[in-house]
């Protein structure tokens, strides 16, 4: 309890220098939006003395079709606390994630990711910097509501979580993305090698002290999702396979009950055989046939799972490859943060005069 007190006080007494990082894939729509709040709660915190003046935003282009990419040179060039790399092609939101933190780990003392349509609080960062002085390596922001969620999306979502934890994954319940990770749990994800990335099963794996902050999720700004019900299930089965080896072991006691079974219908036959009283019954037999032919087939594709995901890990091949990347320090620093907060103010005004329709997990 003493060296935790000892922790805390140090840390209070530090100017922690942040990174926020925003994976972005096609958001010409929502970025001139976002980027706006995103600078303002950044400089918010600068100007209350809780993060350094270097910290920075990082924008991760996920190898995006439209104007993404353009949009983010000029707000480099705008401002010097934006940044951003792009990948050489589209690589997926976890990789896109981890590319980010892996391009700053050496440099932050803490990052911040979060999507960049403006659905999760951005507010809730100061929240997760204070959990992070207090002690804490690991922030998890936790969705308190999903009031702006239609019935079809909360029951998919929260059922996605359950299914991930019921197969034996160590998740949070209702966390994305949105986290804070100290440079020493970072550190120690960057050891993680896998290439079948599931970053809400991995970052738990971590350990060190670990916290949430609970927030309402809104609507998207603008702009449409990215994250439709058929990228939720691929995501729930890379959890899955990725992080937990029960679904092979549920096939094990399915195959050993089938076998009992079967045990107890040669068993039956044999007796009934003895007894003269045979019925022939091509009905039943082809009915048995089939319900083990299916059987067998998913227990085979379950399998398959697995022997992918050792092919795609034995290869070894890279988890991003970083294209471009901004000139970092080229544009100007807002003259007493003024510039930040007018951004901020006007799109918050955006915000309660827009709605979209798509969201995340």
């Amino acid at each position: 309890m003493a060296d935790n007190s000892i922790n805390n006080r140090m840390r209070a007494g530090t100017v922690a220098k942040l990174y926020v990082i925003i994976p972005c894939f096609n958001e010409e729509k929502v970025l001139p939006v976002t980027s706006g709040l995103f600078l303002g709660e950044v400089m918010k915190m600068v100007h209350s003395g809780k993060i350094s003046c270097d910290s920075r935003i990082l924008f991760v282009d996920d190898g995006s079709r439209d104007g993404t990419w353009d949009l983010i040179q000029a707000l480099a060039k705008e401002d010097r606390h934006f940044s951003g790399i792009r990948q050489s092609r589209n690589r997926g939101h976890q990789n896109a994630l981890l590319a980010g933190l892996m391009e700053v780990k050496d440099t932050a003392d803490i990052t911040i990711t979060i999507d960049c349509d403006g659905q999760d609080d951005i507010g809730a960062m100061e929240a997760m910097v204070d959990a992070w002085n207090e002690g804490s390596e690991i922030v998890y922001g936790v969705r308190s509501r999903r009031d702006t969620d239609t019935l079809f999306k909360r029951f998919s979502a929260e059922a996605f979580y359950r299914l991930i934890r019921l197969m034996g994954a160590e998740i949070v319940f209702n966390h994305a993305d949105y986290r804070l990770i100290s440079a020493r749990a970072l550190r120690e994800l960057a050891k993680f090698g896998e290439a079948n990335l599931f970053l809400r099963g991995m970052v738990p794996l971590v350990g060190f002290q670990s916290t949430s902050v609970y927030y309402e999720r809104h609507e998207r700004l603008a702009g449409e999702t990215h994250y439709p019900l058929s990228r939720m299930l691929g995501l729930a089965f890379d959890g899955i396979t990725s992080l937990s080896v029960r679904p092979l072991r549920m096939i094990t006691g399915l195959g050993t009950g089938m076998s009992v079974l079967s045990f107890a219908g040669v068993v039956w036959a044999v007796v009934t055989e003895l007894l003269g009283k045979t019925v022939t019954g091509w009905a039943s037999t082809v009915c048995l046939m089939c319900f083990l032919g299916g059987i067998q087939l998913v227990c085979l594709g379950v399998l398959g799972e697995y022997i992918g995901k050792i092919y795609m890990e034995v290869k070894q091949r890279p988890r991003y490859i970083i294209s471009e990347r901004t000139v970092e320090g080229e544009g100007q620093d807002p003259e007493n943060g003024a510039g930040a907060m007018q951004e901020s103010a006007a799109a918050e005004q955006v915000r309660k005069g827009q709605a979209g329709t798509g969201e995340k997990g």
